[in-house]
């Protein structure tokens, strides 16, 4: 074999050298304004589309019709750092991590919820995860019955969805649904996206694919949009994205896979094995939930505690203790200025929420004894049960405190306190 060995080409016709090559490797192209494509190694191609790396488009299309900075994550708390409730319950709804909703039925004892830390040395940890939400499943002695099931939903507010970037009824328009998740048996766990809104609620089953006992598992699921959808832009809830740690065979069937179609509550996703559910203390863990529009999944969007407790606060807003930053309120702290009916009982608090909360609270909770509460003008005085709900706006709410005989009249400013570090009050306006 000859090799031919130069250092410049030139055109015949040319002045100027066209091509000169470096004797280290390389060459300069003078006078070349426009290449087709250019390989760069194995995995990027430079074409006038953009660049190709490795298997993932990075073209100008791409960039400019994303995201590519500001806020992302359409999903509020998921990195489960917010649990104004408790750090633990066993309570079929919301009880625990803000904005996280757990449901059960048909358990021979029930599952508990609780906000666990992540352990340094995983991946997650290295991300910057220090807190998740851990389902630990009780002593399910008779089995898997048919109807029995333990899920967690997070119900995305209509407003949300459609508001996002997202063109729902375009199957050529998409979001990404990406999360962390552990489980200490192995097997393969599914869930679903369901609509509310429209004549037909259309649900999108999925499955998190077999996941190795007691390791972290990235999650990543990239959702159409599909003419169907119909998504309400209000205050309502758009879309749940549910994920089951069992569901019996009277809520399974053989549904499809990675496809919309019609809701039927008896085929919400194929059947579950029922190792999980059947295995004594059996635990479930899920941080780093995002939903951000477009079909690639980016980095996790983390927020400051500051601006993801403020959206956890239009939903649910808490004045008292606090377990999950270890703050408690104490004795005599002011929930809010009263004002004395003309009953002598009856003080009513103006209350005002730090946001808008989504609607109007119609209760409040709160703890369990009227000796956690307390009013106060020039002297202090016991309340005789607990703060009643009055009535509320989504800014604010009336709360009525008893202290029977405090002898102040009708029409006296009165603080309306606590009495010590277990007293609180709850304002409700979940999805």
């Amino acid at each position: 074999m000859s090799t031919l060995k130069v250092n410049k080409l030139r055109d015949t016709a040319g002045s100027t050298d066209a091509i000169t090559l470096d004797p280290n490797g390389g060459a300069v192209l003078a006078g070349v304004t426009t290449v087709t494509s250019v390989k760069v190694g194995a995995a990027v191609t430079i074409s006038e589309s953009g660049i190709e790396a490795s298997g993932i488009g990075i073209t100008c299309a791409n960039i400019n019709g994303t995201q590519i900075g500001g806020r992302r994550n359409i999903i509020i708390n998921g990195a489960m750092m917010v649990a104004q409730r408790g750090t633990s319950s066993t309570t079929s709804g919301y009880g625990c991590v803000d904005r996280i909703q757990h449901l059960y039925s048909g358990t021979d004892e029930a599952p508990t919820f609780s906000q666990a830390d992540v352990a340094s040395g995983t991946t997650p940890y290295s991300l910057g995860f220090r807190k998740s939400i851990k389902v630990t499943n009780g002593n399910q002695t008779s089995g898997a019955g048919a109807s029995d099931f333990i899920r967690t939903n997070y119900i995305v507010e209509a407003r949300d969805v459609v508001n996002s970037g997202w063109d729902i009824t375009s199957p050529s328009s998409f979001v990404t649904f990406s999360f962390w998740v552990k489980s200490s048996v192995a097997q393969n766990f599914y869930g679903y996206f369901y609509t509310y809104d429209g004549g037909t609620q259309y649900h999108y089953p999925y499955e998190t694919g077999s996941l190795t006992a007691n390791t972290w598992t990235k999650v990543v699921k990239t959702i159409p949009g599909n003419s169907n959808i119909t998504v309400n832009n209000d205050s309502g809830p758009g879309i749940n994205i549910a994920l089951g740690q069992f569901w019996g065979t009277d809520l399974t069937a053989s549904p499809t896979l990675n496809q919309w179609q019609a809701w039927s509550s008896s085929t919400r996703t194929p059947d579950y094995t029922s190792t999980w559910y059947t295995t004594n203390d059996a635990t479930f863990e899920m941080t780093g939930l995002q939903l951000e529009v477009g079909p690639q999944a980016t980095v996790f969007e983390h927020r400051s505690m500051g601006e993801e407790l403020s959206l956890c606060q239009r939903y649910y807003f808490k004045l008292g203790k606090l377990d999950y930053i270890s703050q408690h309120m104490s004795a005599n702290e002011v929930y809010g200025i009263g004002m004395s009916d003309n009953d002598d009982a009856s003080i009513y608090a103006m209350i005002n929420f730090p946001v808008r909360m989504r609607d109007a609270p119609t209760a409040i909770d709160q703890s369990g004894s009227a000796a956690d509460y307390r009013v106060r003008r020039d002297t202090t005085k016991a309340c005789s049960s607990v703060p009643t709900f009055t009535e509320a706006s989504e800014h604010y709410c009336r709360v009525n405190f008893t202290s029977s005989s405090h002898g102040w009249g009708t029409g006296q400013m009165l603080w309306c306190m606590s009495a010590g570090s277990s007293g609180y009050l709850g304002f409700a306006s979940e999805l």
